[in-house]
């Protein structure tokens, strides 16, 4: 898959499946603009991809600001076309739910859920303009099947698999394709961050007997970035070692 003169923007870029997917696209020859709230991180990223010789520029982004969102939007697209947008950036922490505040139940739906939601607008008219377009989300399999101790994240982030069903119909009529993808258990700073045993019993869990890398993951978003999925709208590819099959 080659992305020659398509310009891209990826959010919570500078980490895990994020980062992944800058690097990938940057190798396959887009121009991406990629966010992030880290901006440490964001530099490393972008120092990286150019000392590989990728064309990758860190734009600092928090997507639950909106002024942030517009100023990501209008610096990916300034030069007036825009081809790819894909919604990379996510949050969650462990917990039962009963032992989950407001404060927590906000800031989950606001990064996982609103986030997606507001920077897919931002980008949409350009889009609809140009009547082309490839959108992907990343949400999770924990929107699909549930998750001990993720119950308001797998809410989100079931949110955000209706959320690309629902605008893949109307977007339709302009030619834009609004997908999705679900990861299993991957191998991100967010994964690590929970217990050994946590991570060591989900690996037991998964057919492969392995929890998933980045890589693999940015894998199925770039088959969705790119024209070989041109007749593929409104789908759900889970990329987790066989954890979850349902229909």
């Amino acid at each position: 898959m080659r992305f020659e003169g398509k310009i891209a923007a990826v959010s919570g870029g500078a980490s895990g499946i994020g980062r992944a997917t800058v690097m990938a696209l940057g190798k396959a020859g887009a121009k991406v603009f990629f966010g992030d709230i880290d901006k440490a991180k964001g530099a490393d990223v972008e120092m990286e991809a150019k000392e590989q010789g990728f064309d990758a520029t860190y734009v600092p982004l928090d997507i639950t600001d909106d002024a942030s969102i517009a100023k990501f939007a209008a610096t990916a697209t300034a030069g007036g076309r825009f081809d790819i947008l894909v919604n990379a950036a996510g949050w969650d922490r462990i917990e039962p739910f009963v032992d989950n505040t407001p404060d927590f139940w906000n800031r989950v739906v606001a990064i996982n859920f609103m986030g997606p939601v507001k920077l897919t607008r931002a980008f949409l008219q350009i889009m609809i303009e140009a009547r082309a377009g490839k959108i992907v989300n990343v949400a999770s399999d924990a929107g699909r099947v549930g998750s001990t101790g993720e119950t308001i994240y797998a809410g989100a982030k079931g949110g955000v698999i209706a959320f690309t069903k629902s605008l893949a119909r109307e977007m339709a009529r302009y030619q834009i394709n609004v997908n999705c993808i679900c990861p299993g258990p991957t191998d991100t700073p967010l994964f690590r961050a929970q217990p050994e045993r946590m991570q060591e019993a989900l690996a037991r869990a998964i057919p492969f007997r392995r929890i998933g890398k980045p890589d693999e993951v940015a894998d199925g978003i770039l088959f969705f970035a790119s024209s070989r999925s041109d007749f593929c709208t409104g789908q759900v590819l889970s990329v987790s070692g066989g954890l979850t099959m349902v229909d």
